[in-house]
């Protein structure tokens, strides 16, 4: 999993994983061109965790357990779209199958939020948010799970494959030109 290759506008590291989840574990962050200043992505981010229990937990169906997240702001009419969160969990699962990522035992949610700013925010004015929440159980090789799972955090930051060096423009951007 180290050695894999990504977009050039998805930067990915390895972070530290959670503790407790699994004997032994690795994980990734992704951000969608992130901000030379801080690191941070105005356009998408997301967690990648890759689990190992030699016990088999009866839930995960083996031995390897996946547990994603990936997030990006949206305009709010888009937010409100009453199946944004159906067409993002399809945009997964149509991602795991184009990398050849099968699995089992799949789960997750996807928010969708809606915000307004008052105060000292009210500049910021009105806001959404798409956020997947996934886990499943690989049954092959994890390169696929990866790169489904990358293309994933680019898509919800509205950076279909094939989109590389093409300007992407969000609410949160907008806002700030």
């Amino acid at each position: 999993m180290r050695a894999l290759t990504f977009r050039g506008d998805l930067v990915v590291r390895e972070i530290p994983a959670p503790n407790g989840l699994a004997p032994f574990s690795l994980a990734l962050s992704a951000d969608v061109r992130p901000d030379d200043d801080d690191g941070q992505s105005p356009y998408g981010t997301g967690r990648f965790v890759l689990l190992h229990d030699p016990q088999e937990p009866e839930a995960w169906g083996g031995p390897w357990r996946i547990v994603s997240f990936a997030q990006a702001p949206l305009e709010p009419e888009i937010g409100s779209d009453p199946l944004l969160a159906d067409v993002a969990w399809s945009w997964l699962v149509d991602a795991l199958a184009s990398h050849g990522a099968t699995y089992h035992a799949e789960a997750g949610t996807a928010t969708k939020t809606l915000s307004r700013g008052f105060g000292s925010l009210a500049a910021e004015g009105d806001g959404s948010q798409i956020e997947l929440r996934a886990s499943w159980s690989p049954s092959g090789p994890a390169a696929g799970h990866v790169q489904a799972w990358a293309e994933l955090v680019c898509m919800l930051a509205g950076l279909p494959p094939g989109s590389e060096g093409i300007e992407v423009f969000t609410a949160r951007r907008m806002m700030r030109d």
